[in-house]
């Protein structure tokens, strides 16, 4: 399969022409990937991974370097993420926290199979299996869950469904399926495309990923492609997080040692890069059935990350955190129509690709649905976009960052009240906290505010006005 990549890259980069979207329906293609950072792809500036598909699809399409999850009420913030992207809904206005989807919350899959598309389904579903059964009407290698435990089979066996065509999907149908996760779901996946060839429906076609989250075990040969030598420390790695943030002891901080040795995150960078150039050459398989299917000049394909991930940023491993590194994640759309290798750098949330994907194809939204298209911003680069982006982690961690790159963010834990400020343009990867550097007590009073108007915007239960919040 390594094969392909030469020759995926050349059709990539013959269709990277820009063109007008076609008259016939055109396929979609969803790509979703699990703990994946923004800055884990070649072609938007990581000289030390190996993403050669990934970059191949960046110099396709358009590029949104500033996308973003909103956060999570628990410390899985893949069920929320992939709740948001479903529905279209943020955060505090999905059902609970985010695990389960309920019927009035119409799904990306419901709306376009109801427009005639064939709606197919494989990889990670860490939401309810009602909601699945809802928006799929065929799939297999189905992951009901939010990561492959070791004891379960790993990434090596998964323990997976086949499609369930009542919707059950009881534990008791669940088989360990020999073969890496990712490949299981490319197999899927192409077998689908084969069969879509001879439909006369458009297709949506969802590939929810398990890598690279963890256990970090990438296959042959890509455990071997990095050495914790080659690869260079976070420029914002601490061997400890400066104060008490509220999870320094959940599950995805416990999973080494403290503090946390230069050793020890260049290991853990190795791993994770290796399950990424893993992930990339299967959604390389992907790409090259579609080309052989003939189906690629006539779908659109979409590639996103549903969180980041620390792997040693502020001395964390886990995402529960606002930092950039778990907050921001990849944004990539290519297809008919789209700009290719292009660049758009305004602030985005996951939940405004279900609009931007509905407006490419010109189906009518349900009403549920709350994001924003992109569509203008891939057609005019000079529009402004969203002005802040607002982010949520439990009930002690809130924050808030600008357009014009200014970082807030306010934790309330065991009644200590800590305050951070960044400014971005000067300092990307949040290293320099200057909320007590008097000369920002102007701005720092500004983003106070704006992250009190936020949380109120987007039906924060907590009031950040009470006393312990603020100042």
């Amino acid at each position: 399969m390594y094969k392909l990549i030469p020759a995926l890259l050349l059709i990539l980069t013959a269709c990277s022409t820009p063109q007008d979207a076609p008259d016939a329906p055109v396929n979609v293609l969803l790509l979703y990937t699990d703990d994946q950072r923004f800055n884990t792809i070649g072609a938007l500036g990581n000289d030390e991974i190996r993403t050669p598909n990934m970059d191949a699809l960046v110099q396709r399409g358009t590029a949104f370097t500033h996308a973003h999850t909103m956060g999570g009420q628990h410390g899985a913030l893949c069920a929320p993420s992939r709740a948001m992207l479903m529905t279209g809904r943020p955060l505090f206005r999905l059902d609970g926290t985010g695990d389960n989807i309920p019927p009035e919350h119409v799904m990306m899959p419901e709306t376009y199979a109801e427009a005639g598309y064939v709606t197919f389904g494989t990889g990670k579903w860490h939401n309810d299996r009602a909601s699945f059964a809802r928006a799929f009407q065929t799939g297999d290698n189905i992951f009901m869950g939010g990561m492959h435990w070791p004891t379960e089979g790993g990434h090596e066996a998964p323990l997976l469904h086949e499609f369930d065509s009542t919707g059950a999907y009881p534990n008791t149908d669940r088989r360990n399926v020999e073969g890496y996760s990712s490949a299981l779901y490319a197999d899927a996946a192409i077998d689908f495309l084969a069969e879509a060839r001879e439909m006369d429906q458009p297709f949506f076609a969802y590939v929810s990923f398990t890598s690279p989250h963890d256990p970090r075990t990438p296959p042959e040969p890509y455990a071997g492609w990095y050495s914790p030598d080659s690869v260079s420390l976070p420029p914002n790695y601490l061997p400890e997080h400066p104060f008490d943030n509220g999870e320094l002891q959940v599950r995805d901080e416990m999973l080494r040692e403290f503090p946390r040795t230069e050793t020890m995150v260049r290991e853990e960078l190795a791993l994770y890069y290796g399950m990424i150039s893993e992930l990339d050459a299967e959604i390389g398989r992907i790409i090259a059935a579609l080309e052989e299917n003939g189906q690629l000049d006539n779908t659109l394909i979409v590639l996103a990350g549903d969180n980041g991930l620390a792997v040693g940023g502020h001395g964390l491993l886990g995402k529960q955190n606002l930092y950039e590194h778990s907050m921001r994640v990849p944004l990539i759309i290519a297809g008919p129509g789209i700009p290719a290798n292009e660049r758009r750098s305004q602030l985005v949330y996951v939940f405004d690709i279900f609009p931007t994907i509905s407006e490419y194809l010109n189906i009518s939204l349900p009403a549920t649905v709350e994001g924003e298209s992109l569509m203008p911003m891939v057609e005019n680069p000079e529009l402004s976009g969203r002005q802040a982006a607002f982010f949520a982690y439990r009930d002690f961690q809130r924050g808030v960052r600008t357009a014009d790159g200014w970082k807030h963010i306010q934790y309330h834990v065991d009644g200590i009240h800590t305050e951070q400020l960044f400014d971005l343009n000067a300092d990307p990867d949040e290293t320099m906290d200057i909320a007590a550097d008097s000369s920002h007590a102007a701005k720092l009073s500004e983003l106070r505010t704006l992250l009190t108007e936020q949380s109120a915007e987007w039906s924060d239960p907590l009031d950040l006005t009470a006393p312990g919040w603020g100042r």
